[in-house]
């Protein structure tokens, strides 16, 4: 007889507490379920149920082995639930949290084709610059940008940004261009206000050393896009993502404010929580995200 079998009509009995209520969830005979118990005890050479015309219970041994069978009958349940869910089509609800920028910019523009090649998928995508803790506020994924935070979470590459000091050329015009990190002091900076490090900014000298400058902002906001419009009017200067300013750099709106000094890359992944298995839906989105971006590189937005 089947070991699973066996051990599954072994633990309904303990579960119903007798054998015609497991057979009676099993779906099948009384005696049936007897002679799959009968088989699994003669097979281990052991008595697992006391046996009474009143009730039916585990011996000390039959406990023991039942907490084991129970386990290996739900990691065979999740098995075939895998198998099942992974050719299942995509469908259902899909949560993202998404940073404002990227989101505004690069995702909502190939939404539509992703809604058009899986119409079974419904998308909740929320936009905003703090970190979220995925499961507990109920997000199936994030896209992140930038070094990730040690955790738990499984990721999957993107692609690449760089990150530049920008300002307009009329800025310069009026207030001189930076030769050295240092005259950034002296410079009209525009910052992010919803950095938990505040108004630093993580630059690499040209010796390679990594230097934090820490210097009030002209202007704080806590939107990448705004500060692309206030670096465009020649507010001054800000330190943005290639895929926020690429465009207006492209049209000579805004130049690169050191360009003496290495080119900073970061990446930008999708985050999403860790499994045995992932949910077609967030497989479908990522495998979408993949492709859209396979041409998109730090110097490529």
């Amino acid at each position: 007889m089947d070991r699973l079998t066996e051990m599954e009509a072994f633990a309904t009995v303990v579960d119903q507490g007798g054998f015609t209520d497991a057979a009676k969830k099993m779906g099948i005979s009384k005696s049936a379920v007897s002679k799959h118990v009968s088989s699994l005890e003669a097979r281990l050479g052991a008595r697992l149920l006391n046996r009474t015309t009143r009730r039916v219970s585990p011996t000390e041994i039959g406990l023991a082995y039942y907490d084991r069978a129970r386990r290996v009958l739900n990691d065979a349940g999740e098995a075939d639930a895998l198998v099942t869910s992974m050719q299942s089509a995509p469908s259902g609800l899909l949560r993202i949290s998404v940073a404002t920028d990227f989101g505004v910019n690069h995702l909502s523009p190939v939404l539509g084709e992703f809604l058009t090649d899986f119409p079974d998928i419904t998308v909740n995508m929320v936009l905003n610059n703090r970190y979220v803790e995925l499961i507990s506020e109920g997000f199936d994924m994030a896209v992140r940008i930038g070094e990730l935070e040690d955790s738990t979470l499984r990721a999957r590459k993107l692609t690449e940004t760089t990150k530049r000091m920008i300002a307009a050329p009329g800025y310069f015009d009026k207030y001189g261009r930076p030769r050295r990190i240092d005259d950034l002091n002296e410079h009209k900076l525009l910052h992010y206000s919803n950095q938990s490090s505040g108004n630093v900014w993580k630059v690499t000298a040209p010796s390679g050393e990594k230097r934090q400058i820490r210097t009030a902002g002209w202007l704080s906001v806590n939107d990448g896009q705004s500060l692309l419009n206030a670096c465009v009017a020649g507010l001054g200067i800000a330190y943005l993502p290639s895929f926020l300013y690429a465009d207006a750099m492209e049209k000579g709106l805004v130049e690169d404010a050191m360009p003496d000094l290495p080119i900073d890359t970061q990446g930008i992944y999708a985050v999403y929580p860790p499994g045995r298995f992932t949910q077609p839906k967030v497989r479908a989105f990522i495998d979408f995200l993949v492709h859209q971006f396979a041409d998109k590189g730090p110097k490529d937005w």
